[in-house]
């Protein structure tokens, strides 16, 4: 990518997407578009293409998405089905209509089978039954990995998949229902602490294991792939180690300074028992992520603790 092409980052002002956009300029490219929801409706086909015949960006950034934890996944089934697939759709399809150059698409590790073989290979999709608690939110993005691969081969539409872990860092969602494990971990624990609560219960037995990416990691990560890769199988993004949720709530805790009892809640589901990426395809390209978990969580309470007045309550 030369430094003064067009470069539109769908979902730019997300988590993600707004990493995607810092990536991007210490990087020195000039023209990065990330309008806001209010400005681009993604789910709206025509509104779609219009930006896109308006503004002819070169290079594509797909990582908006509707997001949320177990419970958003479980009580809005058909919002996470419908809007995703719609934006997948549209954005998609109208990258290729208007000849963008390449695009990236982000997906998400829930799209393996729940009880795939660890760590999970790229090799795994659709071996197996899904998870049942995110399985709308799966089935949407494993339909946006397959557009990007028959856009590519029908129409030679250079679109790559990248499939990031779970995923934390500044610009996370806080909000107390519908918040993914490690941000909802850091308000409970912050709360916890400033009322001086002597206990604090997780959701599950806590033996679950999981992987967690900075945010800014797999910006990197985006950014050069984007520059390096090209080929329909899509690339796990991950740091290749996992821990279980009661060492994550404990690393919380000691990062948050909360010295309360942590509890576990088997009665609530645990979900995927485990979900760890191989990541061997990644590192044979030479890309490694360069965060560690404790200075990447660190990172997360400061941005937490900056913003915490703009969190819903």
């Amino acid at each position: 990518m030369e430094k003064s092409c067009r470069i539109f980052v769908a979902g730019g002002r997300g988590m993600v997407g707004s990493a995607i956009c810092r990536a991007l300029t210490v990087q020195g490219f000039e023209q990065v578009l990330a309008p806001p929801s209010a400005e681009l409706d993604l789910t709206h086909q025509a509104a779609v293409i219009d930006w896109f015949l308006a503004n002819r960006p070169d290079y594509v950034f797909l990582a908006a998405a509707k997001v949320g934890g177990i419970h958003a996944n479980d009580t809005y089934p058909a919002e996470f089905i419908h809007d995703n697939l719609a934006i997948e759709t549209n954005v998609i399809h109208s990258a290729w209509q208007c000849g963008v150059k390449k695009l990236c698409f982000l997906g998400s590790s829930c799209i393996y089978p729940k009880y795939a073989p660890q760590p999970m290979q790229e090799e795994y999709l659709l071996t197996g039954s899904l998870e049942p608690t995110n399985e709308w939110y799966a089935v949407a993005k494993i339909a946006g990995i397959k557009l990007c691969q028959a856009y590519r081969r029908q129409y030679g539409f250079d679109a790559i998949s990248l499939m990031p872990t779970n995923l934390y860092g500044p610009g996370d969602n806080f909000h107390p229902a519908n918040s993914h494990v490690v941000p909802a971990m850091i308000r409970r624990f912050h709360e916890a602490r400033e009322t001086g609560r002597g206990e604090v219960t997780l959701w599950g037995t806590g033996s679950p294991r999981r992987e967690f990416l900075h945010v800014d990691d797999l910006a990197d990560a985006c950014v050069f792939l984007m520059q390096h890769y090209s080929d329909e199988q899509f690339v796990n993004v991950g740091v290749g180690q996992d821990l279980t949720v009661l060492e994550l709530a404990q690393l919380v805790a000691r990062v948050v300074g909360y010295g309360g009892e942590i509890r576990t809640d088997p009665s609530k589901p645990d979900g995927t028992p485990r979900k760890l990426l191989d990541v061997s395809r990644l590192h044979a390209m030479g890309w490694q992520a360069s965060i560690g978990l404790n200075e990447g969580m660190k990172d997360a309470y400061a941005w937490y603790l900056e913003h915490r007045n703009e969190v819903p309550q």
